[in-house]
């Protein structure tokens, strides 16, 4: 089977799963299989709760890599794998999984799919998606306290503590490997005919 890895980074709350439902709905009757890089925190059941509340979840180590880039190749393969399923509101991984099928099209998306190196270089269409910081913050701040369960004080500190410098350091640099850069603000929908366009054209290269 051919398969196409389009990879999907940006700030945290820059829009990046507005820009892959666009693309999703844009590939009616293509398969798609999605990676959620969120999915693949590591799992933090170890340590107590307070130690959790502190850890740097926008560092690249923060993430299971080694298991983000098995599945990529596995899905790559043909095969199907079980994505982990995280808790926002306990820092854990839990038990139960998601089975994600091998598909024509892979997305992967999450803040440094484009930062590191082993994920970045297995992606055929790299895309960033970019956001002003304060519309970020303003938009992670209203996720976080709704559907996270976290107070206001803990979303400002941990933005000021470890959100905005580890974008400045890791995020942000990035954008340098995409293909396309997309706002988030604004009519996009240019830029995501020509994500669409050129997915299609590596199908068809690939049937070749």
């Amino acid at each position: 089977m051919s398969i196409v890895v389009l990879g999907i980074a940006g700030g945290s709350a820059s829009g990046k799963t507005t820009v892959t439902m666009k693309i999703l709905q844009a590939q009616v009757g293509q398969p798609i299989a999605l990676l959620d890089q969120d999915s693949y925190y590591r799992d933090l059941s170890h340590l107590p709760l307070e130690q959790r509340k502190g850890f740097n979840f926008d560092h690249p180590e923060s993430f299971d890599n080694e298991l983000l880039v098995d599945h990529i190749d596995r899905l790559k393969a043909g095969e199907a794998v079980e994505k982990p399923t995280y808790s926002f509101e306990d820092y854990i991984r839990l038990g139960p999984t998601t089975c994600v099928e091998s598909c024509s099209i892979v997305i992967v998306e999450g803040i440094l799919v484009l930062g590191i190196k082993e994920i970045r270089r297995r992606l055929n269409v790299k895309i960033f998606v970019e956001a002003d910081d304060d519309i970020r913050f303003i938009r992670r701040l209203t996720r976080d306290v709704k559907k996270r369960g976290r107070s206001i004080d803990d979303v400002v500190s941990q933005y000021l503590d470890t959100v905005r410098p580890m974008h400045l350091t890791f995020v942000e640099p990035s954008k340098r490997y995409a293909d396309v850069i997309i706002p988030s603000a604004g009519p996009n929908d240019v830029a995501i005919g020509m994500v669409v366009s050129a997915i299609r054209q590596h199908l068809l290269e690939r049937k070749r």
